[in-house]
């Protein structure tokens, strides 16, 4: 649906040309100038109100993580600046980010490509192919050298001067370092661009691993997952677009407010984990009452990522609420530690044995419950006693 939306407006990105951009000549000095279209100035030519207008800044403010108190400096940029230029170019990778952000609901993919921001190259999106398709990667890197927002989906194999990937003509390694060099902002898309993914598995036969080595002093921000979240990949994009700088990450480079927790701490199966109670198989009474899935393999106790929250597919579902375990997708290294299936070693966290939890938990509370009950006795005593003294020998003893 996504790919049709955009072969019916005529994106940028397909017919390669800046369709947000307005060429003139210059009548003082006949110089050719660009005018690029804000997000505003492309809602006033499709007619779109400015209700409508706000509503989409309404919508990106809170997709971003960003206060209610920050949707004025949402807005002001959105009526203001031009539609950002984004570059998205694929290493080794299976498409899967590519797909995942073009299932975005919020906004949709096609909305945010379409008014938003202006995509002029995406191998998976684009109609166009061959020389003139890579002549104008070529020119857009020239052309808005240090303004455009650079986005990369796959790993970097290194292995033979990188021939395992070539794209063009040119390994992905020397495409990537040029475009990134040339870059106001880098975003690493999906847990390959990351950190290498299944292509670095081990034994790693092409050498891959992140981006990071190849993109110099140019910002960057890490969006892992396999692939990420589609809200969560255009939040950080549009977040870069809007402020022009990379949103607030952590000490390993990702969002902070996509990933500022674990999926254990937001899992709606965290109560049964509390309580002791897990399935011990995919079969058994407790994987069919939706008990917890620990036992079985489950990584959410030291993955951190926003599934629990956000979701796929419009917010319908995630693995764990499928009956999957976790398999930490958004952790480096996920393909090489050990079976998915396989139950942790142990639990990061300083609670003792997971295998104790339950039985320490209903000893805890069956002594709860007594002394709630004991408690509850002596009220209720306390208080006939006191009805009692005011009614006289109205009431018996």
């Amino acid at each position: 649906m996504v790919r049709e939306a955009l072969l019916r407006e005529g994106n940028a990105c397909v017919c390669m040309g800046a369709m947000h951009e307005d060429a003139r000549e210059d009548e003082r000095g006949g110089n050719k100038v660009e005018k690029r279209e804000s997000m505003w100035d492309v809602y006033l030519r499709r007619g779109m109100s400015r209700r409508s207008f706000v509503k989409g800044c309404v919508a990106l403010t809170s997709l971003m993580g960003l206060s209610t108190e920050m949707l004025p400096k949402v807005v002001e940029a959105a009526e203001t600046k031009p539609l950002p230029v984004v570059i998205w170019i694929h290493g080794h990778e299976c498409t899967g980010c590519d797909e995942s952000f073009i299932r975005s609901a919020s906004p949709l993919a096609s909305d945010l490509i379409l008014s938003q921001i202006a995509l002029e190259y995406d191998h998976l999106l684009a109609a166009a192919c061959g020389e003139p398709f890579e002549a104008h990667l070529e020119e857009t890197i020239e052309t808005y050298k240090g303004k455009y927002i650079l986005a990369v989906e796959g790993a970097a194999c290194s292995k033979d001067n990188g021939v395992y990937c070539m794209s063009g003509g040119h390994t992905f390694t020397s495409t990537l370092r040029r475009a990134a060099a040339n870059a106001a902002a880098v975003i690493a898309y999906g847990t390959c661009a990351v950190s290498g993914g299944i292509q670095a598995a081990s034994p790693n036969p092409t050498g891959s691993s992140g981006i990071a080595q190849f993109v110099g002093k140019t910002p960057l921000v890490n969006v892992p997952g396999c692939p990420p979240i589609p809200e969560v990949m255009t939040g950080v994009v549009m977040h870069v677009a809007l402020f022009g700088t990379i949103p607030p990450v952590d000490g390993e480079g990702r969002p902070k407010q996509f990933y500022g927790n674990r999926i254990h701490d937001t899992c709606y199966r965290r109560p049964f984990f509390d309580a002791g109670m897990f399935a011990e198989s995919y079969d058994d009474a407790g994987s069919k009452a939706g008990w917890c899935l620990y036992k079985l393999g489950c990584r959410g106790p030291e993955t951190y990522n926003s599934c629990g929250n956000l979701r796929w597919y419009q917010g319908m579902s995630y693995p764990i609420q499928s009956g999957a375990p976790c398999i930490g997708c958004s952790n480096a290294n996920f393909w090489d530690d050990g079976a998915m299936s396989e139950r942790l070693p142990k639990y990061a966290y300083p609670i003792g044995d997971v295998d104790k939890i339950g039985a320490a938990l209903a000893g805890v509370t069956a002594v709860g419950v007594a002394a709630h009950a004991a408690a509850s006795v002596v009220q209720r005593n306390k208080r006939d006693a006191a009805k009692a003294e005011e009614n006289g020998e109205q009431v018996k003893k």
